[in-house]
């Protein structure tokens, strides 16, 4: 799916209300003050790949403000990491600041209050920003917390590797297909995932306790044998030579528990697989089986629980057009 919005399509009266409607569809909602209404001018390209999203824009002087109101009346619960391509521009969340260039990263949080700005005088500011649902993160989201609205560099190592495909993404979404898309959006992800972790891992990042290195040691084992069916509290804990008291204790320190936070990630790699083309000749069974559900329906029921439909009505959404009812263009033009 591709939404496709350009203010000089529209009546200069119009513009502000499209605008803003467009951009709380595609990203989240939040209050804006346009510093020249009248002369104010912007575009958005937004490309779902998979479960994640990558959205190109141009706007003109603005500020966007995020509310505790806005918050409580809808929020996706999901991180957004901008890519700077040009102007300058500020953020503010959990009490950080940040003022951005071009080929500068940040990530902010839907979930907490934001306060962006582009500055007047500057032009016509431009960016790439990639949004995903939270608990497709593989890392700790006390964490991440940390890292919210904090500058992080796309010039160099990972971060540039990261801005290089984010540009590279919004650039060329046009000639992906349906298959291309899936894959490359869990290929965004890891990469988002690389430049957080190489942050958090680097001399600028919170100085973390031992059980907070060891929590990111145990999240990082359970990664690499999701598969395994003997997966479970007291194999890990003997795989890190600690009593099983003590990893309930690190888990509930960062608030989840043990077992949910293997059955979410579980969860996720299945969402992942029933959502890329590729894997379609797998029955959703076989997909369940590999990460970790042997039994049908208690993976029905939690698939259900957690995403909202059953998992063969999640995996529709994702089939090639081939192999399901043809229905109308779902691009939109504005």
């Amino acid at each position: 799916m591709e939404t496709v919005f350009d203010t000089a399509h529209l009546p200069g009266p119009d513009r502000v209300e499209a605008w803003i409607e467009t951009a709380a569809l595609a990203l989240v909602r939040t209050d804006f003050i346009l510093l020249d209404p009248d002369t104010f001018g912007a575009r958005l390209n937004a490309a779902a790949l998979g479960a994640v999203q990558v959205t190109e824009m141009s706007y003109g002087p603005l500020r966007s403000r995020r509310t505790p109101r806005l918050i409580r009346q809808s929020d996706p619960e999901q991180y957004q990491i901008a890519y700077i391509r040009r102007g300058f521009q500020g953020i503010e969340q959990v009490r950080r600041q940040a003022l951005l260039s071009p080929g500068e990263l940040v990530l902010y949080d839907s979930s907490h209050p934001f306060d962006a700005a582009v500055g007047a005088g500057q032009g016509v500011a431009r960016s790439v920003l990639l949004q995903f649902p939270k608990q497709l993160l593989p890392l700790p989201e006390a964490k991440v917390a940390g890292l919210l609205a904090e500058t992080l560099p796309g010039t160099q190592g990972v971060g540039r590797l990261f801005a290089q495909f984010l540009s590279t993404l919004a650039e060329d979404h046009m000639t992906y297909t349906q298959q291309d898309a899936a894959r490359l959006g869990n290929t965004a992800l890891d990469l988002a995932t690389a430049v957080l972790a190489h942050r958090l891992d680097g001399d600028h990042a919170p100085s973390l306790s031992a059980p907070g290195v060891l929590f990111l040691r145990i999240t990082s084992h359970i990664e690499q044998h999701l598969h395994a069916p003997d997966l479970q509290p007291a194999t890990i804990a003997a795989a890190h030579g600690i009593s099983l008291r003590y990893l309930h204790r690190i888990f509930q320190k960062n608030g989840v528990s043990v077992s949910a936070y293997i059955k979410r990630r579980r969860l996720e790699r299945c969402r992942r697989d029933l959502a890329d083309p590729a894997l379609s000749h797998l029955t959703v069974h076989s997909i369940a089986s590999r990460w970790g559900f042997p039994r049908p329906a208690d993976f029905t029921r939690a698939f259900r629980n957690a995403v909202g439909v059953p998992p063969t009505h999640y995996r529709a959404r994702y089939a090639p057009p081939c192999s399901r009812p043809a229905r109308p263009n779902a691009r939109t033009q504005h």
